[in-house]
């Protein structure tokens, strides 16, 4: 059980029987009331985000989640194609609402790590930088590069980044899968 202050971001939680993802929470008194928790969680089956303030008294249950390592295979009209870590012949689809749209940045036949709640695939657990090659670079234009210019890329896998002038085509470059951008250059 988890105390309301404990209530914190990436922490999964139980909360009216679903799995939710605490998003943010900030503890704080409101005048010479008790101190609340005051969270934004997203429900992890529906995708809907929810407000809720813990108060001192209330206590939640962490969820149970399980993970397991499956291999992402490939991407066919809307269809995504995963198999068992070991046993490639046991395929299986999953529906794009499980599917968190940084699979773009995942190459084919990756490892990537499925979250499971009571025996039910919930979602996908992404890591969060990926080392990827360019595949497409607009050359370098001269210009304002007092604020620190950028272009966008097109990556091995087809996803577009935005990453600064000097990265060219075929470096290999580390990309942050939650906001879709630069990180650094990897040394080949």
């Amino acid at each position: 059980m988890l105390e309301y202050n404990e209530i914190k971001e990436r922490k999964y939680i139980e909360f009216e029987g679903d799995p939710y993802e605490v998003l943010s929470s900030h503890v704080f008194r409101k005048q010479q009331r008790k101190p609340v928790n005051a969270t934004k969680l997203r429900n992890m089956i529906t995708g809907r985000v929810v407000e809720y303030s813990f108060h001192q008294s209330e206590k939640v249950e962490e969820a149970d989640l399980e993970t397991k390592k499956i291999k992402y295979l490939y991407t066919n009209k809307g269809e995504y194609w995963f198999c068992e870590e070991k046993d490639p012949s046991k395929r299986f689809t999953l529906p794009e609402s499980i599917i968190d749209s940084r699979i773009k940045f995942i190459k084919q036949n990756s490892l990537v790590e499925v979250l499971y709640f009571k025996d039910k695939i919930i979602g996908l657990k992404l890591p969060i930088k990926v080392e990827l090659k360019v595949k497409e670079a607009q050359p370098a234009v001269r210009g304002n590069t007092a604020q620190g210019a950028t272009k966008q890329i097109i990556l091995e896998t087809g996803a577009v980044a935005i990453a600064p002038l000097f990265v060219n085509e075929g470096d290999i470059i580390e990309v942050n899968t939650e906001t879709g951008e630069y990180t650094k250059r990897v040394e080949q």
